[in-house]
């Protein structure tokens, strides 16, 4: 009998070590080195590892001998979902979808393919619950149910035979996390599993071209469970985010080899599933009609489109040594760093005062463009002063307190005005050369300058 092999994978970062360690010399993580097993090596398998990337027979070309045709993308019949995907579904490409249990992953992929079930062939694979449930649920989202083809199986390999009789154009392995190559002697779920199952089936999706959809599980931490590996071999990888006591969730793609990253797509949860919300910025919008210190909208670009957003801050009086710095939706070492910056060139000091911060909505700015919007929020409480409804703001806060301009600052204003927005603080590189009607545009170059206009 042959001596198994192992070797020791980090699931954040994918480095390989001989022995089992305490910490990751790569990403420095602590308790993330799993043992994983290496498959004997036998002599089929060597036809499984070629044409990983589509091509059966490698050959050398030019780069001008390339086709450059378009892809021939097909819709999914949801123009968020398609928003994500940078403009519809790609025959042959891979995509993970992740996000925490309850989200609607499950809900959103079934209805996508009972819509194009109807158009063109496809095979919806559960491998977590048994048809009968798949079943219920489409019947109790009033789906079409007469042409979706369903397959209750964990084996890849069963899976792959089975599928080759069938010839999809698109697949759903509902989840990753479930299935099990015959080669590898670990449990389902394991490293070295969810691995080689992956790639396993990102190879049969493009050698058939065929659209598949990957659902992944996520960890206590919010990123998606399994080797770092899963995300590089896959084509587009998607995170389904919300509460659980929340009515909308947020698609949001991390890598995207056939569109931008980033981008974002708002569906609302109802009895009947995912609907589409075709204007983010009216949910995000619904203001208290009273008027209070610390609240201001800003514009956040998200992938190719402007976002209006409220941003709210609450500064109190500490009780504490340590005030408290607390943002939700929002960098936390930004907002100390910003603070800082305030104390130093707006001379306001707040080393007693407890600050909050709170992006309405549940949306997550990672862009620097929020910074001139909260500085003003945490003024206006500060000062209990009310800032103007119609008033927005956006720019970048350096440290010398000067404001920077940010990419796209012509069509986030143009975004305002169509919201009915009277006024907008923005950068002074940033005041488009043509006036936009119905808004006044005040440009800014410095933190003091902008603290003026309050």
């Amino acid at each position: 009998m042959a001596k198994r092999k192992t070797a020791y994978v980090c699931s954040d970062c994918g480095a390989e070590y001989p022995r089992w360690q305490g910490q990751c010399n790569d990403c420095n993580a602590w308790n993330t080195i799993t043992e994983f097993v290496v498959s004997p090596t036998r002599n089929q398998p060597e036809r499984n590892l070629r044409g990983y990337a589509g091509q059966t027979v490698a050959k050398i070309e030019t780069l001008n001998n390339i086709d450059l045709a378009a892809l021939p993308r097909f819709t999914s019949n949801f123009n968020e979902l398609d928003r994500v995907l940078g403009g519809g579904i790609v025959p042959g490409s891979a995509i993970l979808i992740g996000g925490s249990p309850g989200a609607g992953k499950s809900t959103l992929l079934l209805q996508v393919m009972c819509h194009l079930a109807a158009q063109r062939s496809a095979l919806y694979v559960t491998g977590e619950e048994s048809l009968q449930q798949v079943a219920m649920r489409a019947q109790r989202l009033s789906l079409p149910n007469d042409k979706l083809s369903m397959l209750a199986e964990t084996s890849v390999e069963t899976i792959c035979e089975l599928a080759l009789t069938l010839k999809p154009q698109i697949m759903v392995i509902d989840s990753i996390q479930v299935m099990h190559v015959a080669d590898v002697a670990s449990a389902p779920g394991s490293v070295s599993q969810v691995r080689e199952s992956a790639a396993y089936l990102t190879r049969f999706a493009k050698q058939h071209h065929i659209a598949m959809f990957l659902v992944g599980h996520v960890t206590k931490d919010g990123s998606l469970a399994g080797p770092k590996v899963l995300e590089h071999c896959i084509d587009c990888s998607m995170m389904l985010e919300g509460e659980s006591d929340s009515r909308y969730r947020t698609l949001r793609s991390q890598k995207n080899r056939f569109g931008a990253v980033n981008e974002l797509g708002v569906f609302g949860m109802t009895e009947r599933g995912l609907k589409e919300v075709s204007n983010p910025s009216a949910i995000f919008l619904s203001r208290d009609e009273q008027q209070s210190p610390g609240s201001i909208v800003m514009v956040v670009w998200e992938g190719t489109r402007p976002l209006l957003v409220e941003i709210q801050a609450l500064v109190d009086y500490s009780q504490t040594a340590n005030p408290r710095r607390v943002a939700v939706g929002l960098e936390q070492n930004r907002m100390a760093m910003l603070l800082a910056v305030l104390h130093r060139h707006g001379d306001l000091q707040m080393n007693d005062q407890d600050v909050f911060a709170n992006v309405v909505g549940g949306v997550k700015v990672t862009e620097t463009s929020a910074d001139l919007a909260l500085l003003l929020s945490i003024v206006s409480s500060f000062r209990n002063k009310t800032l103007d409804s119609e008033l927005i703001a956006f720019g970048e806060v350096g440290l010398a307190g000067e404001i920077r301009p940010v990419p796209n600052g012509s069509e986030r204003i143009s975004e305002a005005a169509k919201h009915g927005f009277k006024r907008a603080i923005v950068p002074k590189a940033n005041v488009p050369k043509q006036k936009i009607n119905g808004i006044e545009i005040i440009g800014v170059s410095r933190l003091s300058e902008a603290l003026e206009v309050l």
